[in-house]
């Protein structure tokens, strides 16, 4: 099963709540969260904004594709992305969007793709400022949730406060199309996968299509509603937590009808040693995030 927890329930420190916000993270890898400081109308409106772009001609995505960049900020088109390397590329859209560094901070000046320049589209109108508020927000409620997975593992519960002080925080939407025609058994919305980094915030439009590997290797699906949140914990998050938090296998094969999803990866400083704690080790996270992208997003697989 797949617990459900309140988020305020969470921030008042309910035993119940904690104990399933436990189970979640540390046996099957996903949960869902409600009641968070997000509405139902603040995630329909997001929704709206993702829905409008994608459904804009080719040729208009086209201008913000990040095929043309080294880094993933903007439109993927479909077969943009290979998750695994065994399936075909993903049938999917995507638009990718991150944190807008100032200027003069100096971790602009390295020239890290994990912090490169957005590519806003000029259509649909106010596209970036929804994404904008959008992403302040989900950072918040995921950095909160972060807070109590620390005390549930048994850490501090102010273990990953300092360490998202510039977050390498990606926010996506995915648009699935019907499952085309021409689909075969190595073609999915998006293959069998773990996420890359730590946790991850996903909102849908309430449509079916996620599926995730239980423990005894069937595939069960996993839905929400818009303003309710799938939660589930990243490659990077296992390792850091000596394998306490686990990462699940999760995919989309795609159905008649189409999808979109909205995951913010949530993930540390560029700086931040990810190694397993106590270990000794120095790993730091954009080695790790940067690796598996590159692995991933087939324009950096071209570039490198």
């Amino acid at each position: 099963m797949i617990p459900r927890i309140d988020a305020r329930l969470l921030a008042a420190g309910d035993a119940a709540t904690v104990a399933a916000l436990s189970a979640g993270a540390t046996e099957t890898g996903f949960l869902t969260v409600h009641s968070t400081a997000i509405p139902r109308a603040r995630v329909e409106e997001v929704l709206a904004a993702y829905r409008d772009f994608f459904h804009q001609p080719a040729e208009a995505k086209a201008r913000v594709d990040m095929a043309r960049t080294g880094s993933n900020r903007g439109w993927g088109g479909p077969g943009s992305e290979q998750v695994d390397p065994m399936a075909n590329p993903d049938y999917k859209e995507v638009f990718d969007c991150g944190l807008e560094l100032p200027p003069d901070d100096p971790v602009a000046a390295l020239g890290l793709p994990s912090y490169a320049p957005n590519l806003w589209p000029d259509a649909p109108e106010g596209f970036a400022a929804t994404l904008r508020g959008y992403y302040r927000d989900a950072c918040a409620v995921a950095l909160d949730l972060l807070g109590g997975i620390a005390g549930a593992i048994g850490e501090d519960a102010g273990f990953f406060a300092d360490k998202f002080t510039r977050p390498m925080a990606l926010l996506r939407g995915n648009w699935y199309p019907p499952r085309p025609d021409w689909a075969g058994a190595k073609d999915f919305g998006i293959a069998a996968h773990t996420d890359y980094g730590c946790l991850t915030l996903l909102a849908t439009d309430g449509a079916p299509g996620l599926e995730v590997l239980d423990r005894s290797g069937a595939w069960i699906p996993v839905q929400a509603p818009p303003g309710e949140f799938v939660i589930n914990f990243g490659e990077m998050l296992e390792i850091w937590t000596n394998g306490r938090v686990k990462a699940t296998l999760h995919r989309v094969v795609g159905g008649p009808e189409e999808r979109i999803s909205v995951p913010l990866f949530f993930n540390p400083d560029f700086d931040t040693n990810v190694a397993p704690i106590g270990s000794g080790r120095v790993v730091q996270a954009v080695d790790h995030l940067q690796k598996r992208f590159d692995e991933t997003y087939l324009h950096l697989q071209k570039k490198a």
